[in-house]
């Protein structure tokens, strides 16, 4: 199929070009829009907290949401939005492979395991008989925060109803109404990743002692990916790789933290029936004399970390404060608020920041003075 220019590649804007496929399964015809070749973004999938969650960046929501508010308007029955390979990637907490995911206008497109089973068995899609341009009228004006809390006002008075699920191997989005649609469209144009913690996200659905759904982005989305692709293929190539999948998926957590350096700051751990100090948390601590959680509590995390610092650990930073801090309180370093950042900061005083290790200068590039043909592109 013909590749998009590299201009276009990455456009979110109003009027996208998709191409559009007819599947045949027994007594219907479903139209089936998907992205075209080349399009820069990539999602994944993942089940947590008996939850289903869509996974992407910045760019990612935005393109969701261009794809919700569009199909709001451009529903015809039978017709639903496809995202596949090669716009899906392993999960980036352990690397699980993605399910397609199929955004379904509920209110006019029935969709049962018999419809789902068939279009994944015809997976993947190759030969598409067209393309629409997928306007999304209003979308750029929606965002503005007066016409978004308009919108959102008239919006509440509507019972949700949509839903979030796993069928035949495929992540159904499904909502139920037109509104509910352009409701999960701007919960995930609204998301954005500029903020303390790197993340964002917004659920999906009525709530129910829970949500069915969720979308979640990662500012270092496709870093985190690669990390957990690593992990993985570490843990798979050792001799004694866990079988059972959810002690695979606790291996490969344990093995991201030491490729990204970071298996330090995991400074609580569960272990045989009780809390303990992580393992490499407990190496580095070693150096201030601090052997267990208890001992961390009574010396306090400003004292501990003015030992690890007078001691001149390899790799000490500011985050293993936050961590210790974190840790002690029950909650992740991330979570550490700014105002209790600075009080740390204060009762450090004067003491200088850790001196970054030395590495070695990279060597200049060699200048490749080869004449080369530069395809064009297509």
């Amino acid at each position: 199929m013909k590749q998009q220019r590299p201009a276009t590649a990455r456009s979110v804007s109003d009027g996208l070009k998709l191409h559009r496929h007819a599947v045949r399964s027994p007594g219907r015809v479903h139209t089936v829009i998907t992205l075209r070749p080349g399009t820069r973004a990539r999602f994944s999938t993942n089940r947590f907290h008996e939850t289903w969650h869509v996974l992407s960046d910045d760019h990612g929501a935005r393109l969701l949401a261009r794809l919700l508010w569009g199909l709001a308007y451009q529903a015809r029955p039978h017709t639903v939005v496809l995202i596949d390979r090669p716009f899906l990637c392993p999960n980036p907490f352990d690397a699980d492979p993605a399910d397609p995911i199929v955004l379904v206008p509920g209110w006019c497109t029935p969709f049962d395991d018999h419809v789902a089973r068939h279009l994944k068995n015809r997976l993947p899609l190759s030969k598409p008989v067209g393309t629409v341009r997928w306007h999304t009228f209003g979308l750029d004006r929606t965002p503005d925060p007066a016409t978004r809390e308009a919108w959102w006002d008239g919006y509440r008075r509507h019972q949700e109803g949509g839903r979030v699920s796993r069928q035949s191997g495929l992540l159904v989005l499904a909502p139920r109404t037109p509104d509910e649609a352009r409701a999960w469209a701007l919960h995930a144009a609204g998301l954005d990743t500029a903020n303390g913690y790197g993340s964002d996200y917004a659920y999906l659905g009525p709530w129910d002692h829970g949500y069915d759904g969720e979308i979640q982005i990662f500012r270092r989305f496709q870093p985190m990916v690669s990390v957990a692709n690593q992990a993985r293929a570490q843990v798979l190539s050792r001799g004694n790789a866990p079988t059972d999948p959810e002690s695979l998926r606790f291996a490969v957590w344990r093995e991201a933290e030491s490729v990204r350096g970071d298996a330090h700051l995991s400074i609580r751990e569960w272990r045989d029936r009780g809390y303990e100090l992580g393992r490499d948390a407990a190496a580095m601590l070693a150096h201030a004399d601090v052997t267990t959680l208890g001992e961390l509590a009574d010396l306090g995390v400003v004292e501990t970390y003015r030992r690890l610092h007078a001691a001149r650990v390899p790799g000490l930073t500011l985050d293993m404060l936050w961590a210790m801090e974190a840790a002690l309180t029950y909650r992740d370093r991330r979570s550490v608020s700014a105002a209790r950042r600075r009080e740390l900061l204060a009762e450090l005083g004067d003491l200088p920041a850790p001196a970054p290790e030395r590495r070695r200068a990279p060597r200049s590039p060699r200048r490749n003075t080869r004449r080369v043909r530069v395809p064009a592109a297509r």
